[in-house]
């Protein structure tokens, strides 16, 4: 065996690239309206990416151009390493990219089981909804990926009878049992209480501990910093900050913005 044959190989594909989603120069316009003006965005391996700005900063465009409801007039997108073209929502979502809308996309009426596999169902060889496994499975995603510990919540639990927070829990947790390694949360805190807010934190943080990453948008700076690994600003249709939170006090970050907004320059 020569030297170059004892050289290491890599042994996962996974140490072939740092970044996880990365966008080049990401123009969009609608008729004459330029929405995004060469953006240059990114998303680590295990990050959590704050996403904010004010309303028309082209953050929806953003997010829809990642996810395949748009498609970017120029640029380009790379996800694990590999150039990609996203012409739809179910390919964003089958190359590993989920999204957790306000919203939450849940059925209320319908059991947590129901919920988590709901278009995505197990079934047996034959075809038959496998019941007894997306229950089983269901249990399991609650109690060790998403720790819930009362006993009040079971699988049969309505998501009706569920607070805000706790849904959104469930709505990670599907993303996160269908092996998403991004995972966007479209302001998951709208419309919470602190307590509420707090329970959608602490999921948020679980995403991590996964192994994942994901994109968190908002508008309070108050909810999202404790959660965020780095903060990119979005003024205009361009990239007006890029900053880690270890280089950002709360406060420095909220007067920056504040500045943003006065003046325009993020500083």
């Amino acid at each position: 065996m020569t030297d170059k044959d004892k050289t290491p190989k890599p042994t996962t594909p996974a140490a072939e690239y740092d970044k996880l989603l990365e966008m080049r120069g990401i123009y969009k316009s609608f008729g004459h309206v330029h929405v995004l003006k060469g953006i240059d965005f990114h998303v680590n391996k295990e990050e959590i990416v704050a996403l904010v700005g004010d309303n028309g900063a082209g953050k929806s465009t953003l997010i829809k151009t990642i996810t395949g409801v748009h498609k970017p007039n120029k640029g380009d997108i790379f996800f694990k390493g590999k150039k990609i073209t996203i012409h739809s929502v179910n390919q964003s979502r089958s190359l590993g990219i989920e999204t957790v809308y306000q919203e939450r996309a849940l059925a209320d009426q319908q059991s947590m089981w129901r919920n988590i596999f709901a278009g995505r169902e197990i079934t047996n060889r034959f075809g038959i909804i496998d019941v007894k496994t997306q229950r089983k499975e269901t249990e399991r995603l609650l109690r060790e990926s998403m720790g819930f510990t009362s006993k009040a919540i079971t699988v049969d639990s309505q998501v009706v009878f569920l607070s805000g927070g706790e849904k959104q829990g469930i709505a990670i947790g599907r993303a996160l049992f269908f092996n998403a390694d991004l995972i966007i949360l479209d302001e998951p805190t709208m419309g919470l209480s602190l307590s509420e807010t707090k329970k959608v934190l602490d999921f948020t943080r679980k995403i991590k501990e996964h192994g994942k990453s994901a994109i968190f948008i908002s508008h309070n700076f108050y909810h999202i910093y404790p959660a965020a690994d780095r903060f990119v600003i979005l003024d205009r249709g361009k990239i007006a900050g890029d900053v880690k939170k270890t280089d950002i006090s709360q406060e420095e970050l909220v007067l920056k913005m504040e500045n943003l907004a006065k003046t325009g320059i993020f500083e």
